[in-house]
């Protein structure tokens, strides 16, 4: 028997196959368990089942784009209050402002990011939506 606690689960939908495995590594060397989707089905079936504690998403993806997936995961109750990141090729000031609004809790722009800002961001997050979460329960 471990004592160890157990580890932040993340979840990454993107298309992008080598994406998804270099930042699949880089979580999993620190500490983090992750599980990926390829599409916007997918990820929306995983994030009910895996309950991550941070999902980071693609907003370009074939069928199911990334804001479509996004407002599902917004109005499921089981999902509602994941953090979500957008990890996107899209730099326009008007799909951040969207992806904000549309309640995702960060938007970084895969070309700008490095991924060892991406597991900060991914920690911020997290820290964030558990106060809000400790300061609703009082």
């Amino acid at each position: 028997m471990s004592d160890e606690a157990p580890k932040t689960r993340i979840l990454i939908v993107d298309d992008n196959p080598t994406l998804l495995d270099m930042y699949k590594e880089r979580l999993e060397a620190g500490g983090y368990e992750v599980k990926t989707g390829l599409n916007g089905q997918q990820g929306l079936a995983l994030a009910v089942e895996y309950l991550p504690q941070c999902i980071l998403l693609d907003i370009m993806m074939p069928n199911v784009n990334g804001f479509d997936v996004l407002e599902n995961i917004r109005n499921t109750t089981e999902t509602k209050d994941i953090p979500v990141i957008m990890l996107t090729a899209l730099v326009q000031e008007s799909n951040k402002e969207k992806g904000l609004a549309e309640g995702a809790d960060d938007y970084i722009i895969k070309s700008e990011t490095m991924p060892g800002e991406v597991i900060t961001k991914i920690e911020n997050v997290i820290r964030k939506r558990k106060e809000k979460m400790e300061k609703s329960a009082k």
